[in-house]
C-alpha cells in the first residue's frame, strides 16, 4: 500500500469527530522517537516514524513494535474463578467453542447480533483463572456495555485500562524477545503465559496482526516505556506505526472491523467460517445463531447475496474503499478495503462481490476515479502468513 493510500486508510479509521483523543502512555515516547500523530480510535496515535513503506518493509525483514494499546483488554471471570461457568456465558454470546480452550490457548472468535451481524471480532483467551478478551479499539466501549448488559449477574467483566499493549511484529521478533523473555520463544501461534520481566508483569500471547510471527504483550503503563526501550535497543527493532499495520494487515488477508466486516456482513459472507465451531454450528445456544444456519446453508447451495473476496489488480493505481466492481455493465461488488502492496509491488484489495464471480481468477474490473481498471479474483492470503505452530 503506498504512503498515501495507506496514510488516508489508518486516519480515517477511527475518526471521532470534535471530541479531543486522549494520550497513549508511550506518547512523549513516540514523539521522541520521530512519529507523525494521528487520531484513531479516540486516541492520538502514531501512524508512521521514517514512513511507511520502510517499515512495513522491516516488519517483513526483521521484527517492528507497534503500540496497540487503543484496543480494549477485558477479563471474564466466573464467582469463585468457576472458569465453567464464565465459559457458558461467553458460549451464549460468541459463536466458538469457549469451554474447550486449555489454559494459555487463544481463540478468534466474534460478538454477533441475533441477525448474525458481527458487532465485533476479538481473541479470546483461558488465562487460567480468567478468560482474556482483545476487542477492537474503535468500538471497545460499545463491546463493554454489550458485554455489561448479556453476561449473566454472577459474571464479572473487568477492563483492565492501566495496561499498555505493546506488538512486535516480524519473523526476528522471538530472537529478540526470547533475549529478554527466553521462555517466549518456546510458546506456539495463538497460545500465551504470564511472565514476570525484571519485577515487570507481563502478558505474552504468541499472535499478531500482520500475518508474520510475533507477539503482543501487554504491560501495566507504567512500565510501557521501559519494556519499549529495552526492545528497540536491539538493532533488529525498530518502531512502526498504524501504517505498517493496515499495509501488512491487507497483503494477509485479514479483515478490518468497520470496513471488511461490520453489523452489516456475517462470518459466512466474509468467508470467517473458520471461526465457527463445527459443533456450535449444530447445537446453536448463541447470539445470531439462527441467521448464521441460514447463511451456511445458503453458502452451501450457493446462493449467499455477497462474499467476500481478494483482488489483484493490474498497473499501479490502487482501488479504495467505496470503489465498485463491475463484470461489464453489471455492478456486482464494492471495494472494502485496498492499496498497493510494497511486498508484491502491484495494488490489491478485498470486496464483496455476488458469489457467480467470486471463483479465484474470475475476471473483473473496478472503477477508480471514472476509470475501470481491470482486476483478478484472488486468494487470500495475498502474502503467506509465517506464524511460528511449532518445530
Amino acid at each position: 500500500m503506498s504512503d498515501d493510500s495507506t496514510t488516508q486508510s489508518a486516519g480515517e479509521q477511527g475518526s471521532e469527530g470534535d471530541a479531543s483523543p486522549e494520550r497513549l502512555a508511550l506518547n512523549d515516547w513516540h514523539r521522541a522517537h520521530g512519529a507523525r500523530m494521528v487520531p484513531f480510535a479516540g486516541y492520538e496515535m502514531p501512524i508512521q516514524y521514517e514512513g511507511i513503506v520502510a517499515e512495513h518493509d522491516w516488519t517483513r525483514e526483521s521484527a517492528s513494535l507497534f503500540d496497540v494499546s487503543h484496543m480494549g483488554q477485558l477479563g471474564v471471570s466466573g464467582p469463585d474463578d468457576d472458569m465453567d461457568a464464565a465459559a457458558k456465558a461467553l458460549e451464549a454470546l460468541l459463536p466458538g467453542a469457549i469451554g474447550s480452550l486449555k489454559p494459555g490457548r487463544m481463540r478468534y472468535s466474534f460478538l454477533l447480533d441475533e441477525d448474525g451481524g458481527i458487532i465485533d471480532d476479538l481473541m479470546v483467551t483461558n488465562a487460567g483463572e480468567r478468560f482474556g478478551l482483545v476487542v477492537n479499539g474503535a468500538c471497545k466501549w460499545d463491546d463493554i456495555a454489550h458485554l455489561r448488559e448479556h453476561l449473566p449477574d454472577e459474571i464479572t467483566l473487568t477492563h483492565y485500562d492501566e495496561n499498555a499493549l505493546l506488538a512486535l511484529q516480524g519473523p526476528k521478533a522471538a530472537e529478540v524477545l526470547g533475549a529478554l523473555v527466553p521462555e517466549a520463544a518456546d510458546l506456539n501461534f495463538m497460545s500465551a503465559m504470564y511472565h514476570d520481566w525484571d519485577g515487570v508483569p507481563l502478558w505474552i500471547a504468541r499472535a499478531g496482526y500482520t500475518g508474520e510471527d510475533g507477539y503482543e504483550i501487554a504491560v501495566p503503563s507504567e512500565h510501557a516505556e521501559k519494556l519499549a526501550e529495552a526492545l528497540v535497543a536491539d538493532n533488529r527493532v525498530k518502531p512502526a506505526g498504524l501504517g505498517a499495520r493496515d499495509s501488512l494487515r491487507l497483503e494477509a488477508g485479514l479483515p478490518l472491523h468497520g470496513h471488511d466486516i461490520s453489523t452489516e456482513t456475517d462470518p459466512v459472507s466474509a468467508d470467517l467460517t473458520f471461526a465457527l465451531s463445527k459443533k456450535r454450528r449444530e447445537t446453536g445456544g448463541y447470539a445470531g445463531h439462527k441467521a448464521i444456519a441460514a447463511r451456511l446453508a445458503e453458502a452451501e447451495g450457493n446462493t449467499l447475496a455477497r462474499k467476500r473476496v481478494g483482488l489483484l489488480l493490474d498497473g499501479r493505481m490502487p482501488a479504495r474503499e467505496g470503489a465498485e466492481v463491475f463484470v461489464g455493465t453489471a455492478r456486482v461488488g464494492r471495494v472494502t478495503s485496498g492499496g498497493f502492496s510494497p511486498t508484491l509491488g502491484r495494488p490489491i484489495a478485498m470486496a464483496y462481490v455476488e458469489p457467480a464471480h467470486a471463483a479465484i481468477g474470475t475476471a473483473l474490473e473496478c472503477e477508480v476515479r471514472g476509470r475501470r481498471l481491470p482486476a483478478t479474483v484472488s486468494s487470500m492470503p495475498f502474502v503467506p502468513h509465517r506464524y511460528y505452530r511449532g518445530k
